[in-house]
Protein backbone atom coordinates (compact mmCIF):
# COMPACT_ATOMS: atom_id res chain seq x y z
CA UNK A 1 0.00 0.00 0.00
CA UNK A 2 1.20 3.51 -0.91
CA UNK A 3 4.61 2.19 -1.99
CA UNK A 4 4.99 4.46 -5.02
CA UNK A 5 4.89 8.07 -6.22
CA UNK A 6 3.43 9.10 -9.59
CA UNK A 7 4.96 12.02 -11.49
CA UNK A 8 3.21 13.81 -14.33
CA UNK A 9 5.69 15.37 -16.76
CA UNK A 10 3.87 17.58 -19.25
CA UNK A 11 6.66 18.58 -21.63
CA UNK A 12 7.10 20.52 -24.84
CA UNK A 13 6.75 17.52 -27.14
CA UNK A 14 4.94 14.91 -25.05
CA UNK A 15 3.06 14.14 -21.85
CA UNK A 16 4.29 11.39 -19.56
CA UNK A 17 3.39 9.72 -16.30
CA UNK A 18 6.25 7.92 -14.56
CA UNK A 19 5.91 5.87 -11.39
CA UNK A 20 8.85 5.70 -8.96
CA UNK A 21 9.65 3.50 -5.98
CA UNK A 22 11.29 4.64 -2.74
CA UNK A 23 14.74 4.19 -4.25
CA UNK A 24 13.92 6.67 -6.99
CA UNK A 25 13.86 3.96 -9.66
CA UNK A 26 11.37 3.89 -12.54
CA UNK A 27 8.68 1.22 -12.10
CA UNK A 28 6.68 2.02 -15.20
CA UNK A 29 5.50 4.84 -17.43
CA UNK A 30 3.16 6.04 -20.16
CA UNK A 31 3.92 8.63 -22.85
CA UNK A 32 2.04 10.35 -25.68
CA UNK A 33 3.32 13.00 -28.09
CA UNK A 34 1.26 16.01 -29.14
CA UNK A 35 1.23 18.20 -32.22
CA UNK A 36 3.49 21.24 -32.57
CA UNK A 37 1.37 23.95 -34.19
CA UNK A 38 3.12 26.62 -36.29
CA UNK A 39 0.50 29.14 -37.50
CA UNK A 40 3.19 31.38 -39.01
CA UNK A 41 6.93 31.97 -38.81
CA UNK A 42 8.02 32.44 -35.20
CA UNK A 43 4.71 31.29 -33.73
CA UNK A 44 4.54 28.02 -31.75
CA UNK A 45 1.33 26.73 -30.17
CA UNK A 46 -0.15 23.67 -28.48
CA UNK A 47 -3.78 22.65 -28.15
CA UNK A 48 -4.23 22.91 -24.37
CA UNK A 49 -7.15 20.50 -24.34
CA UNK A 50 -4.97 17.90 -26.09
CA UNK A 51 -2.28 18.47 -23.44
CA UNK A 52 -4.79 17.67 -20.72
CA UNK A 53 -6.38 14.74 -22.58
CA UNK A 54 -2.96 13.16 -23.16
CA UNK A 55 -1.97 13.79 -19.56
CA UNK A 56 -5.09 12.03 -18.35
CA UNK A 57 -4.47 9.15 -20.75
CA UNK A 58 -0.84 8.56 -19.75
CA UNK A 59 -1.84 8.26 -16.10
CA UNK A 60 -4.06 5.34 -17.08
CA UNK A 61 -1.36 3.92 -19.34
CA UNK A 62 1.26 3.93 -16.57
CA UNK A 63 -1.05 2.28 -14.04
CA UNK A 64 -2.17 -0.37 -16.53
CA UNK A 65 1.41 -1.26 -17.47
CA UNK A 66 2.50 -1.59 -13.84
CA UNK A 67 -0.64 -3.30 -12.57
CA UNK A 68 -1.00 -0.62 -9.89
CA UNK A 69 -4.01 1.40 -8.79
CA UNK A 70 -4.70 4.45 -6.65
CA UNK A 71 -4.23 2.52 -3.41
CA UNK A 72 -0.57 1.95 -4.33
CA UNK A 73 0.20 5.63 -4.98
CA UNK A 74 1.15 7.84 -2.01
CA UNK A 75 1.08 11.14 -3.91
CA UNK A 76 1.24 12.78 -7.32
CA UNK A 77 3.84 15.34 -8.41
CA UNK A 78 3.62 17.62 -11.46
CA UNK A 79 6.39 19.05 -13.62
CA UNK A 80 5.83 21.02 -16.78
CA UNK A 81 7.15 22.95 -19.75
CA UNK A 82 7.62 26.38 -18.24
CA UNK A 83 6.48 29.77 -19.63
CA UNK A 84 3.98 28.12 -22.00
CA UNK A 85 0.81 30.11 -21.44
CA UNK A 86 -2.82 28.99 -21.19
CA UNK A 87 -5.80 31.32 -20.69
CA UNK A 88 -9.18 29.71 -20.05
CA UNK A 89 -12.76 30.57 -19.16
CA UNK A 90 -13.22 30.28 -15.39
CA UNK A 91 -16.80 28.99 -15.66
CA UNK A 92 -16.43 26.49 -18.51
CA UNK A 93 -12.79 25.49 -18.10
CA UNK A 94 -12.30 25.92 -21.86
CA UNK A 95 -9.19 27.66 -23.25
CA UNK A 96 -9.94 30.82 -25.24
CA UNK A 97 -6.85 30.34 -27.45
CA UNK A 98 -4.22 27.72 -28.13
CA UNK A 99 -1.44 27.60 -25.54
CA UNK A 100 1.40 29.90 -26.60
CA UNK A 101 4.63 27.93 -26.24
CA UNK A 102 7.78 29.24 -24.56
CA UNK A 103 9.63 29.20 -27.92
CA UNK A 104 7.10 31.56 -29.54
CA UNK A 105 8.41 35.00 -30.61
CA UNK A 106 5.16 36.86 -31.43
CA UNK A 107 5.48 39.11 -28.35
CA UNK A 108 8.62 40.87 -29.59
CA UNK A 109 6.79 44.17 -30.10
CA UNK A 110 5.10 43.86 -26.68
CA UNK A 111 8.51 43.45 -25.07
CA UNK A 112 9.93 46.41 -26.99
CA UNK A 113 7.00 48.56 -25.90
CA UNK A 114 7.38 47.55 -22.24
CA UNK A 115 11.14 48.13 -22.32
CA UNK A 116 10.63 51.74 -23.40
CA UNK A 117 13.59 54.01 -22.75
CA UNK A 118 14.74 51.92 -19.76
CA UNK A 119 15.63 48.82 -21.79
CA UNK A 120 15.18 45.07 -21.48
CA UNK A 121 16.33 45.06 -17.84
CA UNK A 122 13.45 47.26 -16.70
CA UNK A 123 12.05 44.59 -14.36
CA UNK A 124 15.19 42.55 -13.76
CA UNK A 125 15.82 43.79 -10.21
CA UNK A 126 12.44 42.43 -9.09
CA UNK A 127 11.97 39.44 -11.36
CA UNK A 128 15.52 38.32 -12.21
CA UNK A 129 14.52 38.27 -15.89
CA UNK A 130 15.12 40.45 -18.96
CA UNK A 131 12.15 41.42 -21.08
CA UNK A 132 11.95 38.62 -23.63
CA UNK A 133 9.44 36.74 -25.74
CA UNK A 134 10.47 33.68 -23.69
CA UNK A 135 8.43 34.51 -20.60
CA UNK A 136 4.73 34.08 -19.87
CA UNK A 137 3.68 37.63 -18.93
CA UNK A 138 4.02 39.11 -22.43
CA UNK A 139 2.14 36.10 -23.84
CA UNK A 140 -0.82 36.81 -21.54
CA UNK A 141 -0.79 40.44 -22.67
CA UNK A 142 -0.83 39.31 -26.33
CA UNK A 143 -3.85 37.08 -25.77
CA UNK A 144 -5.76 39.87 -24.02
CA UNK A 145 -4.94 42.28 -26.85
CA UNK A 146 -5.63 39.94 -29.76
CA UNK A 147 -8.38 37.45 -28.87
CA UNK A 148 -11.88 38.84 -29.38
CA UNK A 149 -13.59 39.55 -26.07
CA UNK A 150 -10.63 38.44 -23.97
CA UNK A 151 -9.90 41.76 -22.29
CA UNK A 152 -13.50 42.43 -21.27
CA UNK A 153 -13.79 38.88 -19.88
CA UNK A 154 -10.53 39.31 -17.96
CA UNK A 155 -11.61 42.63 -16.48
CA UNK A 156 -14.89 41.01 -15.40
CA UNK A 157 -12.93 38.28 -13.58
CA UNK A 158 -14.04 35.54 -15.95
CA UNK A 159 -10.60 34.36 -17.16
CA UNK A 160 -7.84 32.30 -15.58
CA UNK A 161 -4.21 32.43 -16.64
CA UNK A 162 -1.76 29.69 -15.89
CA UNK A 163 1.44 28.08 -16.99
CA UNK A 164 0.89 24.42 -17.82
CA UNK A 165 1.24 23.26 -14.21
CA UNK A 166 -1.80 25.39 -13.31
CA UNK A 167 -3.76 24.04 -16.26
CA UNK A 168 -3.03 20.43 -15.26
CA UNK A 169 -3.79 21.13 -11.58
CA UNK A 170 -7.06 22.84 -12.48
CA UNK A 171 -8.19 19.77 -14.41
CA UNK A 172 -6.89 17.20 -11.93
CA UNK A 173 -8.58 18.87 -8.94
CA UNK A 174 -11.73 20.00 -10.69
CA UNK A 175 -11.09 23.71 -10.39
CA UNK A 176 -8.23 24.70 -8.03
CA UNK A 177 -6.31 27.65 -9.49
CA UNK A 178 -2.77 27.24 -8.12
CA UNK A 179 0.84 27.52 -9.24
CA UNK A 180 4.15 27.09 -7.43
CA UNK A 181 6.96 29.58 -6.88
CA UNK A 182 9.21 28.11 -9.58
CA UNK A 183 6.64 28.50 -12.33
CA UNK A 184 5.50 31.89 -11.04
CA UNK A 185 9.10 33.08 -11.25
CA UNK A 186 9.00 32.49 -15.04
CA UNK A 187 6.11 34.85 -15.74
CA UNK A 188 7.91 38.21 -15.19
CA UNK A 189 5.01 39.05 -12.86
CA UNK A 190 6.38 37.75 -9.51
CA UNK A 191 8.73 39.54 -7.13
CA UNK A 192 11.59 37.14 -6.38
CA UNK A 193 11.93 38.31 -2.80
CA UNK A 194 8.31 38.58 -1.69
CA UNK A 195 7.32 35.47 -3.71
CA UNK A 196 4.08 37.21 -4.60
CA UNK A 197 2.59 38.83 -7.69
CA UNK A 198 3.82 42.38 -8.18
CA UNK A 199 0.91 44.79 -8.62
CA UNK A 200 2.95 47.47 -10.38
CA UNK A 201 4.34 45.06 -12.99
CA UNK A 202 0.88 43.56 -13.58
CA UNK A 203 -0.43 47.10 -14.12
CA UNK A 204 2.37 47.85 -16.59
CA UNK A 205 1.56 44.64 -18.47
CA UNK A 206 -2.17 45.52 -18.28
CA UNK A 207 -2.98 42.09 -16.83
CA UNK A 208 -5.85 41.96 -14.27
CA UNK A 209 -4.64 40.26 -11.09
CA UNK A 210 -7.90 38.32 -10.87
CA UNK A 211 -6.52 36.12 -13.68
CA UNK A 212 -3.52 34.96 -11.66
CA UNK A 213 -3.31 31.68 -9.72
CA UNK A 214 -2.46 31.46 -6.04
CA UNK A 215 1.30 31.00 -5.52
CA UNK A 216 2.23 28.10 -3.24
CA UNK A 217 5.42 26.24 -2.34
CA UNK A 218 6.82 23.45 -4.51
CA UNK A 219 6.10 20.74 -1.94
CA UNK A 220 2.79 20.67 -0.08
CA UNK A 221 -0.64 19.10 -0.51
CA UNK A 222 -2.64 21.26 -2.94
CA UNK A 223 -5.68 18.99 -3.11
CA UNK A 224 -6.71 15.53 -4.29
CA UNK A 225 -7.26 14.09 -7.74
CA UNK A 226 -10.98 14.59 -8.31
CA UNK A 227 -11.69 11.72 -10.69
CA UNK A 228 -10.13 9.01 -12.83
CA UNK A 229 -7.81 6.16 -11.87
CA UNK A 230 -5.94 8.26 -9.26
CA UNK A 231 -9.09 9.69 -7.62
CA UNK A 232 -8.44 10.58 -3.99
CA UNK A 233 -4.64 10.61 -4.25
CA UNK A 234 -3.08 13.84 -2.93
CA UNK A 235 -1.34 16.17 -5.39
CA UNK A 236 1.65 17.31 -3.39
CA UNK A 237 4.48 18.58 -5.60
CA UNK A 238 4.83 21.10 -8.43
CA UNK A 239 8.08 22.22 -10.05
CA UNK A 240 8.87 23.75 -13.43
CA UNK A 241 10.72 21.17 -15.49
CA UNK A 242 14.24 22.54 -15.12
CA UNK A 243 13.90 23.14 -11.40
CA UNK A 244 12.50 19.62 -11.10
CA UNK A 245 15.55 18.21 -12.89
CA UNK A 246 17.82 20.16 -10.54
CA UNK A 247 15.97 18.66 -7.57
CA UNK A 248 16.02 15.20 -9.13
CA UNK A 249 19.79 15.48 -9.67
CA UNK A 250 20.16 16.20 -5.92
CA UNK A 251 21.71 19.63 -6.58
CA UNK A 252 20.55 20.70 -3.14
CA UNK A 253 23.57 22.68 -1.94
CA UNK A 254 24.91 26.03 -3.18
CA UNK A 255 27.43 25.54 -6.00
CA UNK A 256 25.89 22.33 -7.36
CA UNK A 257 24.76 22.44 -11.01
CA UNK A 258 23.04 20.30 -13.63
CA UNK A 259 22.42 20.60 -17.36
CA UNK A 260 19.29 19.19 -19.01
CA UNK A 261 19.42 18.26 -22.69
CA UNK A 262 15.88 18.34 -24.02
CA UNK A 263 13.97 20.44 -26.53
CA UNK A 264 16.31 23.18 -25.34
CA UNK A 265 19.19 23.11 -22.88
CA UNK A 266 18.93 24.45 -19.36
CA UNK A 267 21.82 24.78 -16.95
CA UNK A 268 20.95 25.62 -13.33
CA UNK A 269 23.34 26.46 -10.51
CA UNK A 270 22.00 26.33 -6.94
CA UNK A 271 22.91 29.67 -5.26
CA UNK A 272 21.23 29.08 -1.90
CA UNK A 273 18.59 31.18 -0.14
CA UNK A 274 19.69 34.54 -1.57
CA UNK A 275 18.91 35.46 -5.19
CA UNK A 276 22.10 36.29 -7.13
CA UNK A 277 21.75 38.92 -9.84
CA UNK A 278 23.48 38.12 -13.12
CA UNK A 279 25.71 40.57 -14.95
CA UNK A 280 26.47 38.15 -17.80
CA UNK A 281 23.15 37.27 -19.40
CA UNK A 282 21.85 34.60 -17.03
CA UNK A 283 18.45 34.41 -15.34
CA UNK A 284 17.83 34.56 -11.61
CA UNK A 285 15.04 32.15 -10.75
CA UNK A 286 13.47 30.29 -7.85
CA UNK A 287 14.99 26.81 -7.72
CA UNK A 288 12.49 25.32 -5.25
CA UNK A 289 10.71 25.91 -1.98
CA UNK A 290 9.89 23.00 0.32
CA UNK A 291 6.81 23.76 2.42
CA UNK A 292 7.36 26.72 4.73
CA UNK A 293 11.16 26.62 4.42
CA UNK A 294 13.01 29.51 2.80
CA UNK A 295 13.02 29.54 -0.98
CA UNK A 296 16.21 28.34 -2.70
CA UNK A 297 17.35 30.26 -5.78
CA UNK A 298 19.36 29.46 -8.89
CA UNK A 299 21.21 31.07 -11.74
CA UNK A 300 19.98 29.66 -15.03
CA UNK A 301 21.29 29.62 -18.55
CA UNK A 302 18.50 28.85 -21.01
CA UNK A 303 19.26 27.74 -24.58
CA UNK A 304 16.22 27.66 -26.86
CA UNK A 305 17.13 25.05 -29.48
CA UNK A 306 19.13 21.85 -28.91
CA UNK A 307 17.08 18.65 -29.09
CA UNK A 308 14.53 20.45 -31.25
CA UNK A 309 17.30 20.98 -33.82
CA UNK A 310 17.51 17.19 -34.20
CA UNK A 311 13.73 17.15 -34.53
CA UNK A 312 13.99 19.87 -37.22
CA UNK A 313 16.52 17.82 -39.20
CA UNK A 314 14.08 14.91 -39.02
CA UNK A 315 10.76 16.63 -39.65
CA UNK A 316 11.63 19.64 -41.81
CA UNK A 317 14.55 18.37 -43.88
CA UNK A 318 14.18 14.58 -43.74
CA UNK A 319 17.92 14.17 -43.14
CA UNK A 320 17.13 11.45 -40.59
CA UNK A 321 13.97 9.40 -40.05
CA UNK A 322 14.26 9.12 -36.25
CA UNK A 323 16.09 11.15 -33.61
CA UNK A 324 18.39 8.31 -32.59
CA UNK A 325 19.81 8.15 -36.14
CA UNK A 326 21.63 11.47 -35.62
CA UNK A 327 24.54 9.85 -33.79
CA UNK A 328 25.02 7.14 -36.43
CA UNK A 329 24.98 9.74 -39.21
CA UNK A 330 27.38 12.04 -37.35
CA UNK A 331 29.76 9.11 -36.80
CA UNK A 332 30.24 8.71 -40.56
CA UNK A 333 32.64 11.70 -40.49
CA UNK A 334 35.62 12.55 -38.30
CA UNK A 335 34.70 16.19 -37.64
CA UNK A 336 32.29 18.92 -38.70
CA UNK A 337 34.08 19.55 -42.00
CA UNK A 338 34.35 23.24 -41.13
CA UNK A 339 30.54 23.70 -40.82
CA UNK A 340 28.93 25.37 -37.82
CA UNK A 341 25.18 25.26 -37.18
CA UNK A 342 23.73 28.09 -35.05
CA UNK A 343 20.04 27.23 -34.46
CA UNK A 344 18.74 30.68 -33.55
CA UNK A 345 15.22 29.74 -34.64
CA UNK A 346 13.68 31.75 -31.77
CA UNK A 347 16.51 34.26 -31.51
CA UNK A 348 19.36 33.64 -29.09
CA UNK A 349 18.63 33.07 -25.40
CA UNK A 350 21.30 33.04 -22.67
CA UNK A 351 23.79 34.55 -22.46
CA UNK A 352 23.33 36.75 -25.57
CA UNK A 353 19.57 37.51 -25.56
CA UNK A 354 19.35 38.56 -29.20
CA UNK A 355 15.75 38.38 -30.39
CA UNK A 356 16.91 39.72 -33.77
CA UNK A 357 19.08 36.64 -34.45
CA UNK A 358 18.03 33.84 -36.80
CA UNK A 359 19.60 30.48 -37.58
CA UNK A 360 22.58 30.04 -39.87
CA UNK A 361 24.84 27.28 -41.15
CA UNK A 362 28.29 28.81 -41.67
CA UNK A 363 31.45 27.48 -43.29
CA UNK A 364 29.76 25.50 -46.06
CA UNK A 365 31.90 24.12 -48.89
CA UNK A 366 31.34 21.40 -51.49
CA UNK A 367 33.14 19.04 -49.11
CA UNK A 368 30.37 19.25 -46.47
CA UNK A 369 27.83 16.40 -46.51
CA UNK A 370 24.88 15.42 -44.35
CA UNK A 371 27.17 13.65 -41.89
CA UNK A 372 29.01 16.92 -41.26
CA UNK A 373 25.69 18.73 -40.78
CA UNK A 374 24.55 16.08 -38.29
CA UNK A 375 27.79 16.48 -36.38
CA UNK A 376 27.54 20.28 -36.49
CA UNK A 377 24.01 20.05 -35.08
CA UNK A 378 25.21 17.98 -32.11
CA UNK A 379 28.21 20.22 -31.55
CA UNK A 380 25.91 23.28 -31.46
CA UNK A 381 24.40 21.91 -28.25
CA UNK A 382 27.81 21.60 -26.62
CA UNK A 383 29.03 25.01 -27.79
CA UNK A 384 25.91 26.72 -26.46
CA UNK A 385 26.37 24.95 -23.13
CA UNK A 386 29.94 26.25 -22.88
CA UNK A 387 28.70 29.81 -23.46
CA UNK A 388 26.31 29.47 -20.55
CA UNK A 389 28.90 27.90 -18.25
CA UNK A 390 31.37 30.69 -18.94
CA UNK A 391 28.68 33.25 -18.04
CA UNK A 392 27.86 31.30 -14.88
CA UNK A 393 31.51 31.24 -13.85
CA UNK A 394 31.76 34.99 -14.36
CA UNK A 395 28.63 35.65 -12.26
CA UNK A 396 29.22 33.21 -9.43
CA UNK A 397 32.98 32.83 -9.26
CA UNK A 398 32.36 29.06 -9.05
CA UNK A 399 34.74 26.96 -11.14
CA UNK A 400 32.90 23.96 -12.55
CA UNK A 401 34.58 20.71 -11.53
CA UNK A 402 32.08 18.28 -13.10
CA UNK A 403 28.80 18.62 -14.99
CA UNK A 404 25.78 16.47 -14.07
CA UNK A 405 23.64 15.86 -17.15
CA UNK A 406 20.16 14.54 -17.84
CA UNK A 407 17.44 14.64 -20.48
CA UNK A 408 16.75 12.77 -23.69
CA UNK A 409 20.00 13.67 -25.47
CA UNK A 410 22.34 12.23 -22.81
CA UNK A 411 22.04 8.79 -24.41
CA UNK A 412 24.06 10.25 -27.30
CA UNK A 413 27.61 9.12 -26.49
CA UNK A 414 29.21 11.28 -29.18
CA UNK A 415 27.55 14.43 -27.86
CA UNK A 416 28.51 13.68 -24.25
CA UNK A 417 32.15 13.10 -25.21
CA UNK A 418 32.26 16.31 -27.25
CA UNK A 419 30.62 18.17 -24.36
CA UNK A 420 33.36 17.00 -22.01
CA UNK A 421 36.01 17.89 -24.59
CA UNK A 422 34.76 21.42 -25.26
CA UNK A 423 34.32 22.16 -21.53
CA UNK A 424 37.49 20.39 -20.37
CA UNK A 425 35.61 18.88 -17.41
CA UNK A 426 34.11 15.43 -16.72
CA UNK A 427 30.47 14.95 -17.71
CA UNK A 428 28.43 12.62 -15.48
CA UNK A 429 25.17 10.86 -16.30
CA UNK A 430 23.09 9.43 -13.43
CA UNK A 431 21.61 5.94 -13.30
CA UNK A 432 18.11 7.42 -13.39
CA UNK A 433 18.08 9.81 -16.34
CA UNK A 434 14.40 10.73 -15.87
CA UNK A 435 15.43 13.39 -13.39
CA UNK A 436 12.72 15.90 -14.34
CA UNK A 437 9.90 13.56 -13.37
CA UNK A 438 11.94 12.28 -10.44
CA UNK A 439 12.29 15.80 -9.04
CA UNK A 440 8.51 16.25 -9.12
CA UNK A 441 8.13 12.86 -7.43
CA UNK A 442 10.59 13.88 -4.70
CA UNK A 443 8.71 17.13 -4.05
CA UNK A 444 5.42 15.26 -3.71
CA UNK A 445 6.93 12.48 -1.62
CA UNK A 446 8.55 14.89 0.83
CA UNK A 447 5.20 16.60 1.40
CA UNK A 448 3.48 13.36 2.46
CA UNK A 449 6.40 11.80 4.35
CA UNK A 450 7.20 9.18 1.71
CA UNK A 451 10.78 10.44 1.89
CA UNK A 452 11.97 11.76 5.25
CA UNK A 453 14.14 14.58 3.93
CA UNK A 454 16.75 15.77 1.47
CA UNK A 455 19.31 13.20 2.68
CA UNK A 456 17.08 10.47 1.23
CA UNK A 457 17.29 12.22 -2.14
CA UNK A 458 21.08 12.47 -1.97
CA UNK A 459 21.36 8.77 -1.11
CA UNK A 460 19.23 7.82 -4.10
CA UNK A 461 21.46 9.59 -6.63
CA UNK A 462 23.94 7.26 -8.36
CA UNK A 463 26.40 7.69 -11.23
CA UNK A 464 25.88 5.67 -14.40
CA UNK A 465 28.66 6.89 -16.71
CA UNK A 466 31.40 9.51 -16.79
CA UNK A 467 33.08 11.07 -19.84
CA UNK A 468 36.56 12.54 -19.45
CA UNK A 469 37.95 15.31 -21.72
CA UNK A 470 40.27 14.00 -24.46
CA UNK A 471 40.74 17.04 -26.71
CA UNK A 472 43.93 19.12 -26.60
CA UNK A 473 43.52 22.75 -25.58
CA UNK A 474 44.59 24.24 -28.93
CA UNK A 475 41.92 22.28 -30.81
CA UNK A 476 39.32 23.13 -28.16
CA UNK A 477 39.92 26.86 -28.39
CA UNK A 478 40.09 26.83 -32.21
CA UNK A 479 36.66 25.19 -32.49
CA UNK A 480 35.13 27.52 -29.94
CA UNK A 481 36.58 30.58 -31.67
CA UNK A 482 35.04 29.45 -34.98
CA UNK A 483 31.71 28.84 -33.23
CA UNK A 484 31.65 32.40 -31.88
CA UNK A 485 32.41 33.71 -35.35
CA UNK A 486 29.42 31.78 -36.71
CA UNK A 487 27.13 33.08 -33.95
CA UNK A 488 27.95 36.66 -34.84
CA UNK A 489 26.65 35.98 -38.37
CA UNK A 490 23.12 35.49 -36.92
CA UNK A 491 22.77 39.04 -35.58
CA UNK A 492 20.46 41.75 -36.97
CA UNK A 493 18.55 39.36 -39.22
CA UNK A 494 15.03 40.01 -37.93
CA UNK A 495 14.06 43.67 -37.55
Amino acid sequence: MNDYIAAIDQGTTSSRCIIFDHGGRVVGSGQREHEQIFPRAGWVEHDAETLWRNTSDVIGDALERTGLDSSDIAAVGITNQRETTVVWDRSTGKPIHNAIVWQDTRTDLVCTELAGDVGVDRYKAKTGLPLSTYFAGPKVRWILDNVDGARSMAEAGDLCFGTVDSWVLWNLTGGSHITDVTNASRTMLMDLRTLDWDRDICADFDIPMSMLPEIRSSSEVYGEVASGPLAGVPIAGVLGDQQAATFGQACLSPGEAKNTYGTGNFLLLNTGTDPVSSEHGLLTTVCYRIGSAAAVYALEGAVAVTGSLVQWLRDNLGVISSADEIETLAATVDDNGGAYFVPAFSGLFAPRWRSDARGVIAGLTRFVNKGHLARAALEATAFQTREVIEAMRADSGVELKTLKVDGGMVVNEMLMQFQSDILDVPVIRPVVSETTALGAAYAAGLAVGFWAGEDDIRRNWAEDKRWQPQMDSARREYLYRKWNKAVERTYDWST
